[in-house]
This record gives C-alpha cells, structure tokens and sequence, in this order.
C-alpha cells in the first residue's frame, strides 16, 4: 500500500511540473534578440557570435534545458563568469561597453528569464 501511495505522490508530483519549452532550431536561434533596442545591440555585437551558434560549445539562446543547470547555480555565479570570464568564454564576453546590469538582462535573455520569477 504505500509503494501505491508513494508512486501515486511521484506520479502526481511529475504532472505539475513543466518540461522546459524544446530548444530553439538554429534559424530560431539567429533570429532572437532582446526586445530593448540596446541590449538587442550588445547581445548582437558579442554574445550571439556564440550563443546563438549550435556546436560553438556555448548554451544556445533559449535553450532551456542547456540554460537550467546553469541557473540553479545562481545568477551571480552566471554574471562573475560573464565579467570574469570561464572556460572558453572570454572575460566580458567580449562587451566591452557592457555594465553588470546589462550582462544581468543579456544573461536573462539567452536563458530564457527575462522575468527573473521563471
């Protein structure tokens, strides 16, 4: 009886919760860009060389499920990896006129988060 209760439990808790949208194709990909004119700039200058690129080794642009392990690791973890660079990904992301406030929208938008909520 509890196996049944505990599969039940299991069963019901997997229906609450949302796989992540499937990964943008690599046409999908070229065409995103932030809404703000601004950061659709920074992002198109630097981080879509990579990001929006399969195979470049660098989460793809609203690649979820690329994107998820990464944010559970914390969005100030992300930002000092952008600012201070890791592994392949140079210091800055090569945005130079970047602030931490745009690396924190641009971080948000490749991962999907635009409101930090999700």
């Amino acid at each position: 009886m509890r196996t049944l209760v505990a599969l039940v439990l299991v069963a019901g808790l997997a229906a609450c919760s949302k796989p992540a949208p499937p990964a943008p194709t690599a046409e999908e990909a070229l065409a995103l860009a932030p809404a703000d004119a601004r950061l659709a700039s920074l992002y198109g200058e630097s981080c879509k060389a990579c990001h929006a690129i399969p195979g470049t080794g660098a989460p793809l642009v609203h690649d979820r499920a690329a994107w998820d392990v990464r944010w559970k690791q914390g969005e100030s973890l992300l930002l000092d990896h952008a600012i201070q660079g890791f592994g392949a990904m140079p210091a800055g992301g090569q945005c130079a006129s970047c602030n931490p406030d745009d690396f924190k929208a641009l971080i948000r938008f490749m991962a999907g988060r635009e409101d930090p909520a999700r």
